[in-house]
Formats: structure tokens, C-alpha cells, sequence
């Protein structure tokens, strides 16, 4: 999967088309703004006072929007919640490409990307919680949302790698370190892993990057 794939606008209110419905059009300038007043007040709501704080027509107030007006761009809190959250991880894909991580091997680069990006969520641990907590209770109707999430943080990982086309065995190893991202972020969030065991966990599953049979076609995609 190309790194930019990730990176599109959404193409509904509600962040994409659902399974089965014909694709929206692209949201107008005004539209788009609305949106993002929105992600805004949901992240800030987070922040204060984590997924109990978000509650929708709080959401509404502090983004100056009608209630039905929210309710037709997220249907509901989890919706609203992981949507922020693959803005969250839009914005720090922004800043990582600002910034490029340092390493000799993707996959130093790869595990300092993740890192920074651990290290961001920790300083809004509320948010943090929420958004985690929204990924945790997705259902089916929210998976295009959370495809999002996994597209985004897929992207991050192949442009700290230097990859453009990615082969299938590389996609398989940045599967298993999505998850391992993933689950470390919620041990820690419950307590359970302290930062150290954190980037541990992460040096050590980004290992299967520098693998042979992973990066064996490397220099065919550009990779160093």
C-alpha cells in the first residue's frame, strides 16, 4: 500500500463511505472546516477529562454545530472518537515528515518513530485513554473509521522505512508491529507497563523489520 493512500480526505461526513453505500461526494471547504472544528472540540474535551468527558452536545456547543448537524458527520461517541483519532496520528505524520526519525536500519527508524508517537500520546494521557477506548469498542459500523487508524499508522511505518511499494511479507511485519504498538499503548495506559517495558517491546518487534526474509527485496523499493 502506497505510504500517500493513507492520507486522503474523507470522502463523507461521516469519514467514509459505508460498506455497500455508493462513495460521497468530497466535502465542501465549509463542510471540511465544520469537520475539523469538531475533531477539535472532541480532542480538547478528551483532554480535560478522557471518554466519559466527550459527550456529544457538549461536542456540539464547543463546535458551534446543531446537534443533528454532529450526529450527520459522526453517528456516534465511538465514531467521533476514533475519527479523532486517525486526525491525531494525521497530525504527527505531518510532524514526523518534518522531523525524519535518525537510524542506521529501518528498523531503529521505525522504533523511534514509534516512539515519538507514544511519547506524544503520553503527554495527553486522557486523550489518549479515550481514543484508545473508542478503538477497543468499535463495532462493525465504525470500521471504516478504524480503517483509517490502521491506514494512517500503516503509512507512518512505511515512510520511516523508506518504502513505496511495500511487498507482502513487509506489509505482514508492519501488521504485527501495529499491534504491538497498539497493545503496549494500552498496557500502558492501564497501568500495567512502565515506559521502559514499552520501548522494549517496540525495539524488539521492530527487529522483524531487518529480517532477511522481510527486507530481502528491499533495494527493489528504494529502502536503506
Amino acid at each position: 500500500m502506497p505510504a500517500e493512500a493513507s492520507t486522503q480526505r474523507h470522502s463523507s461526513p461521516h469519514g467514509s463511505a459505508r460498506p455497500g453505500e455508493p462513495p460521497s461526494p468530497p466535502l465542501t471547504e465549509r463542510q471540511e472546516a465544520r469537520r475539523r472544528r469538531i475533531l477539535h472540540a472532541s480532542a480538547q474535551l478528551a483532554s480535560r477529562g478522557g471518554f466519559d468527558a466527550v459527550q456529544m452536545r457538549e461536542v456540539a456547543e464547543s463546535s458551534q454545530v446543531a446537534l443533528g448537524t454532529l450526529y450527520r458527520y459522526f453517528p456516534s461517541k465511538v465514531h467521533l472518537l476514533v475519527a479523532t483519532m486517525q486526525d491525531q496520528l494525521e497530525r504527527m505524520h505531518g510532524t514526523l515528515r518534518k522531523k525524519p526519525p535518525g537510524g542506521d536500519t529501518p528498523a531503529q527508524r521505525v522504533a523511534e518513530t514509534l516512539m515519538r508517537a507514544f511519547r506524544a500520546l503520553q503527554r495527553e494521557p486522557h486523550l489518549a485513554d479515550a481514543m484508545v477506548r473508542a478503538l477497543t469498542f468499535a463495532d462493525r459500523s465504525v470500521s471504516p473509521e478504524v480503517d483509517q487508524v490502521s491506514r494512517q499508522t500503516t503509512a507512518i511505518i512505511l515512510d520511516a522505512m523508506g518504502l513505496d511499494r511495500p511487498t507482502p511479507e513487509q506489509l505482514s511485519a508492519v501488521r504485527v508491529i501495529e499491534h504491538t504498538w497498539h497493545s503496549a499503548l494500552i498496557t500502558w495506559l492501564s497501568g500495567r507497563a512502565s515506559i521502559a517495558q514499552v520501548r522494549i517491546d517496540i525495539e524488539t518487534v521492530c527487529r522483524l523489520i531487518d529480517l532477511p526474509e522481510v527486507m530481502g527485496p528491499a533495494a527493489e523499493n528504494g529502502a536503506s
